[in-house]
């Protein structure tokens, strides 16, 4: 095996050679002189000090060079990566600072001005609907009327002429709080509300009750076990179902528009007597012949189920302190989440609580 060679020459090694070293010094820092912008700069570097740049491959050639051939060359390409890596530094930064100088123009900022940095956030259409009824009643002169969710048994159900046997006390219709000797429910109406101002006031009463409700139902596109109903009661002297028509009629144009028609339907409540269920005349085929068989919103029947209603009846006038020789009164319950379903034609009901903001949001400034 034969020795190194030491008289190897590194001046004859083209890389190594000092005016090889200047060129590719020269062009390094006149193509980073050149670059008039920071990815420019970056690829000055890559091409000029990167791992295949020129001044790269001959400081991989020192390695090959005898011992004492190594220093020379390790200084002169040492001097040369120097010169480089000082311009490289110094364009950075002036680059920099034009940078920061043309971002603080182009992206200049009036902070005098009013901005609206956050998204716009959209209230829950139920709210909204809940509030639109509100001011309804309000403008007439009626008043708004709460009462708890977690009811006492005989207010939701036996001051309502809800008797023991009826079955929407079972379980299948009813939420009952534990114990049950408590003899608490959570709500099935707002029915309870009315029981509760009848109780404590004297007629005249004119108040309307929104809120949430509870029932046993399974979640599908038209029921939820949880969902909202404003209730109507009304106790006067010489009230009568004309009065009822002409609250529900006046309700019905304020939430549909003024082209809106109802119809009653005879029906039974234990609460009322007589009683009726409210329909809608369809908005949107208005129950012509030739488009009703069509009509999605309707399902062909030409009208749309609203609500329930009636006289109430004077065993809940009796039970709730009233003399129902003396005063009469009507009484009406509407679904609200049928009410923006059926409104806005949306298919099932789930899509109110999926938590989608993009569904929800179009109702935020109002229905």
């Amino acid at each position: 095996m034969s020795a190194p060679n030491s008289d190897f020459d590194p001046v004859e090694v083209t890389a190594l050679r000092a005016d090889e070293l200047e060129r590719v010094r020269d062009e390094a820092i006149a193509a980073i002189a050149a670059a008039d912008s920071l990815a420019a700069l970056k690829q000055a570097r890559i091409d000029h000090v990167g791992d295949r740049s020129p001044l790269a491959l001959a400081n991989r050639e020192i390695g090959a060079l005898p011992p004492q051939a190594r220093k020379d060359a390790g200084q002169r390409v040492g001097q040369a990566k120097g010169a480089v890596t000082q311009a490289l530094a110094a364009r950075t930064a002036e680059l920099e600072l034009l940078e920061e100088q043309r971002r603080l123009v182009e992206e200049t900022v009036d902070v005098t001005l009013p901005t609206d940095a956050d998204p716009v956030g959209a209230r829950h259409p139920i709210t909204t609907i809940q509030e639109h009824v509100a001011d309804i009643f309000v403008a007439m002169g009626w008043e708004i009327a709460e009462g708890p969710e977690v009811e006492a048994e005989w207010l939701n159900f036996d001051a309502l002429n809800l008797g023991p046997d009826h079955p929407a006390r079972t379980m299948q219709d009813t939420f009952w709080v534990t114990p049950e000797r408590a003899a608490l429910v959570l709500r099935t109406h707002t029915s309870p509300v009315q029981a509760r101002t009848m109780l404590t006031r004297t007629p005249p009463i004119y108040i309307a009750c929104p809120g949430r409700v509870f029932r046993t139902d399974e979640p599908d596109a038209t029921h939820a076990p949880v969902f909202h109903q404003v209730e109507g009661l009304a106790i006067d002297e010489g009230l009568s179902m004309a009065h009822l028509k002409g609250t529900l009629d006046h309700l019905a144009a304020a939430i549909y528009g003024p082209e809106i028609t109802t119809r009653f339907r005879p029906s039974y409540f234990p609460f009322t007597e007589p009683s009726a269920e409210v329909d809608l005349l369809c908005y949107v085929c208005q129950g012509a012949a030739d488009a009703v068989a069509d009509c999605g919103t309707c399902r062909g029947e030409g009208w749309i189920e609203w609500g329930g209603c009636g006289v109430v009846n004077p065993r809940v006038l009796v039970a709730c302190g009233v003399d129902p020789e003396r005063h009469s009164g009507f009484a009406f319950g509407m679904g609200l989440d049928r009410t923006i379903t059926s409104r806005y034609d949306i298919a099932d009901l789930r899509d109110l609580w999926d938590g989608d903001i993009r569904f929800t949001a179009p109702f935020g400034v109002g229905l």
